[in-house]
């Protein structure tokens, strides 16, 4: 007989306590599903998606859109197209010349109040892998760290060529769009500016958790940019962005927005709300001019820009894809629910007969 090891462990060390949590002696629910509890189960869930799809098809219905293509592809006849072929001449090399044009359009009712103004692109992939991660969080956070030394997924927009680090750095931040509109609405005869507020266009959580500009250097936050480089498609500096200093460098609103990457080729994203001065209830009907600055080259990967005017209700924006989800699973809860009734039943009826 072989002697027991010296290091063995004593037998029961291991063993768990004898009490009911461990030895699993708790009392448990343990529900056993009849028909008398399923069947109220699939129409109580189907009705209340029914409920819920109702309401938010018929909410988005109630919203008011207005779609507006400036694409200016060659041979439509658009008022945008010289700048567009100007664009796709340039690139989006930075100090290219800006082309202006203009839309005169008709509101043909109404919108009330806060009315959104959305850019919108089309094939384009923003949720490609490469260009997805080409960006530093902890640069874009406020980080030194990352402000002297971007991370290695920005290249190659990381350093220019002078071997500076570039600020911000990343494939999403060369590329971010830079078109600017401005609206103006025809009253007696004139054309009245429309103020576009671009106050909270970004998300709560980016704008106050996820970015942040670095610290201050002497008072100044171009001091802070020093020794560091601007994008290569950006025409001036981060801290350049807006002469208002709470939305400027990485804090700016509009750079923040378009960081929140899209998942699907066609998206649309916040540009500007109107909510103010005599506008503040809304858009009138009547005729309307907005002035482009057209700077975004789009015809290059045959992508396509729109401008949308676009109401809200408490649902948020139109969205009537929600509703016919809702109402689908609603209808297909409710119609599993009677066939499992008729089962039920004729099983139940036949279980009878066998008994008898």
């Amino acid at each position: 007989m072989a002697a027991a090891s010296p290091c063995a462990e004593p037998a029961g060390r291991n063993k768990p306590d004898n009490t009911a949590f461990t030895q699993q002696r708790l009392p448990a629910w343990q529900p056993l599903l009849s028909a008398g509890t399923a069947l109220p189960l699939f129409f109580c869930v189907g009705l209340a998606c029914l409920a819920l799809g109702l309401g938010l098809h018929f909410s988005s219905g109630t919203i008011r859109e207005l779609e507006l293509d400036y694409t200016g592809a060659p041979g439509s006849g658009h008022s945008c197209s010289r700048c567009a072929n100007a664009s796709r001449a340039a690139g989006a090399r930075a100090g290219a010349g800006a082309c202006t044009c203009s839309l005169r359009f008709e509101l043909p009712e109404r919108f009330p109040g806060p009315v959104c103004l959305y850019y919108q692109l089309s094939n384009y992939y923003q949720n490609h892998r490469r260009y997805s991660v080409s960006r530093d969080n902890r640069q874009l956070s406020g980080d030194a760290a990352g402000l002297r030394s971007p991370a290695t997924e920005c290249s190659p927009f990381r350093t220019d060529p002078r071997g500076l680090p570039i600020a911000p750095c990343g494939a999403i931040a060369n590329s971010r769009f830079n078109d600017t509109f401005a609206l103006y609405h025809l009253a007696n005869g004139t054309f009245h500016r429309v103020p576009l507020d671009n106050r909270g266009i970004s998300w709560w959580t980016d704008s106050n958790i996820k970015f942040s500009n670095p610290a201050l250097v002497n008072g100044t936050l171009e001091a802070t940019f020093k020794g560091t480089a601007k994008p290569p498609n950006w025409p001036q500096a981060a801290y350049l962005l807006d002469s208002n200093p709470n939305n400027t460098g990485f804090i700016n609103e509009d750079f923040i927005v378009w960081m929140r990457i899209a998942a699907l080729p066609t998206f649309r994203k916040l540009y500007r709300r109107v909510r103010e001065g005599n506008f503040s209830s809304g858009l009138p009907q009547g005729t309307y001019c907005l002035n482009i600055t057209y700077n975004y080259p789009v015809l290059s990967f045959q992508g396509t820009k729109k401008v949308i005017f676009s109401t809200v209700s408490w649902m948020g924006g139109k969205n009537p894809f929600l509703g016919i989800v809702y109402l689908v699973f609603g209808s297909a809860c409710i119609l599993t629910g009677f066939v499992m009734l008729a089962v039920h039943i004729k099983f139940q009826q036949q279980n009878q007969m066998d008994v008898e």
